[in-house]
């Protein structure tokens, strides 16, 4: 059996042994023991540096990665035309993932019956979106330098493919330059396998914390509205996406999830597309057979502007909270929700949580209060974890299919048994 296998074992057994622990510390009484010492210490401790061990790697791997995926690509035109099909799938992906949230919701009327007088209604603490507009203007960085200090995603986006085809354009005399970035992006990816060896205790922590804190007692009143997330998810991700891989890509939906398991499950335990990206990159170019040049391109664009999962909790939630405060939505209300949510997905950061965010922008598009979004945070956890997934799956399948289109996909390693592969040196 080869390291990865084993690896992937170990994250899945990390997954289920942190789910049984954390169930079972939700049944202990509060305490010094439980809440300080193992909660919020050791187990809080071990997901932390975890997560900021892959955080670390984010913004260079993200600038290496696209700076090596633009300039491989050589021509300008076949950078443009990648570009252009990643853009259009995205984009029409996330009109149907909300589209599919909004039916889901008017089904199930996850907000019918809720008492709102037993939900506490304190205002939460969440910043106000930018307008679309404003995201458009600050994608182009004033200071790049700042730009890649802060984390600013869209900028480094921008940035990162401009140097890249300007390295193409160039050729022979940057030729340095470009062998300096391939080094670079070599170096990053034999960081992401040190962060990985601890993968499975750091998901152990993360999982555990997240079922030890929320419990099921806190679900039962909005157990309707995750359910109708979570078919919602399952649904896109089963019929949309699989459908996509199957009818246009002519593959085999089943073995691609037997492939990308890996980075489902860091996925699922950390809720970050950029915090997942390593893995992504890694499971997509050594699993799943796709082209280095683009998936560098695709995966890091995708991990900052497709949020899918995240546009679906966002339809879901509308309907929800539309009922809770007894508000009827109109159909150009609805279309105006597919609309808004899609933009909004554009710039919405990889990291966990940062769908309550631009929720409040859809919220505030049709008219409902901001306040309801405090009767879903304390959820909302788990859910990002299961959205997250969803929003990685996208990326690749995507991937794969501009990948077949590019003549750039290798079928043989997508079909070959997982075990035979081993890490790359």
């Amino acid at each position: 059996m080869s390291k990865k296998s084993k690896l992937t074992k170990r994250i899945l057994i990390g997954l289920v042994l942190g789910a049984a622990f954390g169930i079972l510390l939700s049944f202990i009484p509060e305490g010094y023991v439980r809440d300080t010492i193992l909660i919020d210490g050791l187990i809080s401790m071990v997901g932390g540096v975890f997560i900021s061990g892959i955080k670390m790697l984010v913004v260079p791997l993200v600038f290496v990665s696209l700076v090596c995926g633009a300039s491989a690509l050589g021509d300008p035109k076949k950078l443009g035309r990648v570009g252009a099909k990643t853009l259009l799938f995205y984009l029409v992906t996330t009109c149907i993932a909300i589209t599919l949230a909004l039916g889901i919701g008017s089904l199930i009327n996850p907000g019918v019956g809720l008492d709102l007088s037993n939900i506490v209604k304190e205002e939460p603490t969440i910043g106000a979106s930018k307008s679309f507009v404003d995201v458009i203007i600050g994608m182009v960085p004033s200071n790049p330098i700042n730009a890649l200090a802060s984390g600013e995603m869209l900028q480094i986006i921008v940035f990162a493919l401009l140097t890249g085809i300007s390295l193409s354009l160039v050729k022979e005399k940057a030729q340095p330059v470009v062998d300096l970035f391939e080094a670079l992006n070599t170096l990053m990816m034999k960081m992401v396998m040190i962060i990985m060896m601890v993968a499975p205790v750091g998901v152990f922590a993360l999982i555990t914390k997240t079922f030890a804190t929320v419990g099921f007692e806190a679900m039962i009143p909005l157990l309707k509205y995750m359910i109708a997330v979570i078919l919602a998810l399952i649904l896109h991700a089963g019929l949309t996406y699989m459908g996509m891989l199957s009818t246009i890509g002519k593959l085999n939906p089943i073995q691609f999830f037997k492939n990308f398991i890996p980075a489902m499950g860091v996925a699922f335990s950390t809720a970050s597309s950029s915090g997942t990206l390593p893995v992504t990159l890694e499971t997509a170019e050594e699993r799943c057979g796709v082209s280095k040049n683009i998936a560098s391109f695709t995966l890091p664009l995708g991990a900052t502007i497709n949020m899918d999962g995240t546009a679906i909790m966002q339809g879901v939630a509308v309907i929800f909270i539309s009922q809770v405060y007894g508000i009827d939505l109109s159909i150009q209300a609805l279309l105006t929700v597919v609309l808004t949510a899609t933009l909004a997905s554009v710039g919405t950061a990889g990291v966990p949580g940062v769908g309550l965010i631009t929720l409040s922008m859809v919220l505030q598009s049709v008219g409902l209060p901001i306040e309801g979004i405090a009767l879903i945070i304390g959820i909302d956890r788990l859910l990002d974890m299961t959205r997250t997934v969803v929003n990685i799956t996208g990326d690749t399948v995507c991937t794969i299919l501009i990948s077949k289109s590019e003549n750039e996909f290798n079928p043989d390693i997508y079909y070959a048994k997982n075990e035979a592969s081993e890490l790359s040196a």
